[in-house]
């Protein structure tokens, strides 16, 4: 796309040649490229998108997040949401997006369909106003902390109503929902974990390097949403690992309690069991062979001894387990 110097955009044409990057000046390019393509590699050689290192070093395929500056252009690669295709943006760490940035030129690209740059073209192409390289990539970015902060609140609604069961003892299956939200905020707070440290290096590196003044400015603005919404991630995270532990909590009290019932059950019958055993076996000299009676004594003797265990489990102070 090329912005014009009110800040309007326009998809450029295949048979327009390539900016040259030079000073600041009216209007700018953005260039945005698949990097598994590789025609890129004549792009840098050439020095078209910017310092030929810089733009080595931004473009390869190293996926850590990192910020570099040389000659007034800065360089870098930051997190970004995967979309697969067909479907909504969903959380995967494996996103970046590469980018060089410099007076007159943004270029990015990417290895994986990404979230930012398809939103920030299609606010440019709805007419947005974008005058600068610098508010572009502003841009692109708070298309991806958006993103971000919608599948947080996803999240945080979807904890919101397993607590909600957990509060009212209705457990069915929350224990398995919980695992991928922890997994997703984890997730999350690592990408954040990243941008911020991008941004804040280059809110930091303007003394020392040829950072102008509105990248810098720029940069704190990101940075500051990136601190809000890493706080919420990390908050998610410690929310979910403890309604985790609450929840196997109230698991192991309910096998207590199953566990208690079937020791309770398995005392009761044990004697009884013992006395049929008794006069079941076939030995001379058994009790009660030559009673009239013996059957209804010998049932009588089990419900006694059955009687005698519940009463010692009482006297010993057994009690099921307490909420």
């Amino acid at each position: 796309m090329r912005f014009d110097e009110s800040g309007r955009g326009h998809l450029v044409d295949h048979e327009e040649r390539l900016p040259v990057p030079g000073g600041f000046g009216e209007g700018f390019t953005w260039l945005h490229f698949n990097l598994n393509d590789a025609r890129l590699a004549d792009f840098v050689a050439e020095g078209k998108l910017g310092p030929r290192h810089l733009t080595a070093a931004a473009f390869a395929s190293d996926p850590h997040q990192r910020l570099m500056v040389e000659v007034g252009h800065i360089g870098g690669v930051v997190a970004d949401l995967v979309r697969e295709t067909g479907e909504p943006a969903k959380v995967d760490a494996g996103g970046r997006l590469h980018f060089v940035m410099g007076p007159r030129l943004l270029a990015s690209g990417r290895r994986h369909p990404v979230v930012g740059p398809d939103l920030a073209r299609d606010a440019a192409a709805d007419g947005q106003c974008i005058l600068a390289p610098v508010q572009l990539l502003e841009i692109i970015v708070g298309q991806v902390v958006t993103a971000m902060a919608e599948t947080g609140s996803r999240l945080a609604d979807e904890l919101d109503e397993i607590e909600d069961h957990i509060l009212d003892e209705r457990v069915r299956g929350e224990r398995r929902r919980l695992g991928p939200i922890r997994r997703d905020a984890v997730r999350l707070h690592r990408q954040l974990l990243g941008l911020r440290a991008v941004f804040h290096r280059l809110e930091t590196a303007a003394s020392d390097e040829q950072i102008p003044a509105v990248a810098v400015a720029a940069a704190v603005r990101i940075a500051q949403r990136l601190d809000a919404l890493d706080r919420d991630m990390v908050m998610l995270a410690d929310r979910s690992r403890l309604m985790q532990e609450e929840l196997a909590s109230y698991l192991a009290q309910a096998s207590n309690r199953q566990l208690y019932t079937l020791s309770v059950l398995t005392a009761l019958f044990l004697p009884p069991t013992l006395v049929t055993g008794l006069f079941g076996m076939n030995t001379k000299g058994l009790p009660l062979a030559d009673n009239e009676n013996g059957s209804s004594v010998a049932i009588a003797v089990a419900v006694a001894s059955a009687l005698a265990v519940f009463a010692l489990i009482r006297g010993l102070g057994i009690r099921p387990p307490r909420d």
